[in-house]
């Protein structure tokens, strides 16, 4: 591998896991968009490449951050984990099937929502205008225990590793806006229980699928799986201490501005 390329791939680690344990994501919103727009990759081989990182658990350090700070649910992260090891290689069939220009608007927009949930925009004007105060929920108390919640967070897992096997993330994309705009987990909380669900190899499925077409590197996967675990310590220890709204809305500018690039550039 040439010099410039490993410089390359450990830098875009390193930042995806600044993101991730700020975030509670696996990271692959960082790594996908990086390779495609900075390594040459195709959408598809940037997907499988990603998938093989997150495979690893890169994130372990952050998440046993978050579980001392108690903003980490283990019940919930396995349930998780669970529905995501499901759905990963349906999503990377769907991924394998569609046309790159296609799958690259789709994941534009995905981004784009994902960015609105978590900026909140209408509440943010109401509070600007002292309309409505903001809540943000600073501590949650979640029943753990429930048949009916673990049942949901299992069909949100599945959900999550569909996306996961289509867009190569590790899914806590769509886990972070599940736990917290439908489930009420405040933001710690929510990154923090994500990133548990994600240190176990939920998005194998899809990466033997890429495989098997020949669509990700391997060797490429390494360095950027090294820098993941690094980045990801400094990234939690930024993200619990900030206040958690000020999290969620970092988190949704951030994926504004990915998203701009797969729509528009």
């Amino acid at each position: 591998m040439p010099l410039a390329e490993l410089i390359g791939l450990l830098i875009i680690g390193a930042f995806a896991g600044v993101m991730s344990g700020m975030f509670g994501i696996g990271g692959g919103a960082i790594i996908v968009p990086a390779l495609v727009i900075f390594m040459g990759f195709t959408q598809v081989e940037a997907n499988g490449t990603s998938l093989v990182a997150l495979l690893l658990p890169v994130a372990i350090f952050a998440a046993v951050s978050y579980y001392r700070a108690g903003k980490l649910n283990v019940r919930v992260a396995l349930a998780l984990a669970a529905g995501i090891a499901m759905g990963s290689w349906f999503g990377a069939n769907i991924a394998l099937g569609l046309q790159p220009d296609l799958l690259e608007v789709l994941y534009g927009l995905f981004l784009w929502y994902m960015a609105w949930r978590n900026i909140a925009p209408r509440q943010w004007w109401l509070d600007y205008r002292g309309i409505k105060p903001q809540v943000v929920l600073e501590e949650t108390v979640v029943a753990d225990r429930s048949p009916r919640l673990l049942a949901l967070c299992v069909g949100f897992g599945i959900l999550a590793g569909v996306l996961s096997g289509m867009f190569g993330i590790g899914g806590g994309v769509i886990i972070v806006t599940i736990l917290t705009g439908l489930l009420s987990f405040d933001q710690k909380l929510a990154n923090g229980t994500s990133l548990g669900a994600l240190l176990l190899p939920t998005g194998l499925p899809g990466v033997i699928r890429y495989y098997e077409a020949g669509q990700l590197d391997i060797l490429a996967a390494v360095p950027l799986a090294l820098m993941l675990v690094i980045g990801s310590i400094f990234g939690a220890r930024a993200a619990l201490g900030l206040p958690a709204g000020t999290v969620r809305r970092l988190y949704g500018f951030f994926l504004f501005f990915i998203g701009i690039r797969f729509l528009f550039l």
